[in-house]
């Protein structure tokens, strides 16, 4: 025998392509399509080159502090990490260990799948309904826990909070994780409802709404309890896992609320601009919830159309997976950059 035979083999989560030129369109990778509060550059230059012989806080204190101040929650209900992957990656490691099946749609963020494979994690994919949203009725029965996003992705499709609540009622001895990458940019968040149930999980990101993909940070509120559970898993793993740069830019981020609302709303008004564009140039999908739409065309492959795009320096998400390997996921950019997208449309489809 080798050690080969001995290899965990896993097919990995293939993230959206990033092209090297500055000079393409990338509208593929749900990124803000504006930089980060300028609080954010100061905050990283007042990291001093000495500071960072050192090891940076275990406990990231200041920034759950600020996390907390901004959700009205109590210091000990966060976990942060490096993006929200880290996170969720952390709650699969330590809440699904039942031996019974996580449950999560079949057309949904596709890294779960991943991290259960991954982790000997045993799951079943619940079907989306035609019209693409989740089925309450599957998350009824006995399981080993419950993921999604919400809103969920590709879809971009939002369920309401008296919809999860609902699910969290039928589940109080199962965890269930929201998974709100997207929940800023038109949806009602479930962070209130971690006071009143003990089984709740939700999770967000600073790479979307708040501009700081390149910085990798994500964070969990629950209660102090599941709280505690995530940070011994994550101490017995890797201790210090936000550097001290990370760390500053991401209290700076979410304390300057004033400059997040104007790039959150500024995004969803070209969002909806975008709806409208499309359909006139035949694209149908459903309303979205995310700074990202889902949509097909009337009469012209999804996989033709990403195509062409790609060749004329624009690059949206395609998706060659049964029931979605007709739309495309096109991420929300500037209005500018937008204008370019539906002068390339049009040309592609004359």
């Amino acid at each position: 025998m080798s050690f080969r035979d001995y290899v965990r083999k896993v097919d990995p989560y293939v993230p959206g392509e990033q092209p090297r030129s500055s000079s393409v369109i990338k509208l593929n990778t749900n990124e803000n399509p504006y930089p980060p509060s300028p609080e954010v550059l100061k905050a990283m230059e007042g990291v001093s080159l000495d500071s960072l012989k050192l090891y940076p806080d275990p406990d990231c204190t200041q920034l759950r502090h600020a996390i907390a101040e901004n959700f009205g929650v109590k210091d000990d209900q966060v976990f942060v990490g490096v993006g929200t992957d880290d996170v969720l990656a952390m709650a699969f490691m330590t809440f699904f260990n039942s031996g019974k099946p996580i449950l999560f749609p079949d057309i949904s963020y596709a890294f779960y799948e991943v991290w259960a494979n991954m982790l000997g994690i045993p799951y079943e994919k619940k079907p989306l309904t035609e019209e693409f949203r989740i089925n309450a009725e599957d998350y009824a029965g006995e399981n080993g826990g419950i993921v999604f996003p919400n809103p969920n992705a590709p879809t971009s499709i939002l369920e309401p909070a008296s919809f999860i609540e609902g699910i969290l009622r039928k589940n109080r001895d199962s965890l269930v994780i929201i998974d709100e990458a997207y929940i800023d940019f038109g949806g009602e968040s479930v962070i209130p409802l971690v006071d009143r149930y003990d089984n709740l999980l939700v999770t967000q990101t600073f790479s979307k709404s708040r501009s700081l993909a390149g910085m990798r940070i994500g964070f969990a509120i629950g209660s102090p309890e599941l709280i505690g559970y995530m940070m011994s898993v994550r101490n017995s793993y890797n201790s210090y896992t936000m550097n001290r740069t990370a760390l500053a830019a991401g209290v700076a981020a979410i304390q300057d609320t004033e400059y997040f609302e104007k790039t959150r709303k500024a995004v969803i008004r070209t969002r909806q601009h975008a709806v409208n564009r499309l359909r006139e140039l035949g694209f149908t999908g459903p309303a979205p919830a995310g700074n990202f739409l889902f949509t097909a065309h009337e009469t012209v492959p999804a996989k033709e159309i990403f195509s062409k795009l790609k060749d004329r320096g624009i690059y949206v998400r395609y998706f060659s997976k049964p029931r979605i390997d007709n739309y495309l996921r096109i991420t929300v950019g500037t209005d500018r950059e937008m204008e370019k997208l539906y002068e390339a449309l049009a040309s592609i489809l004359q």
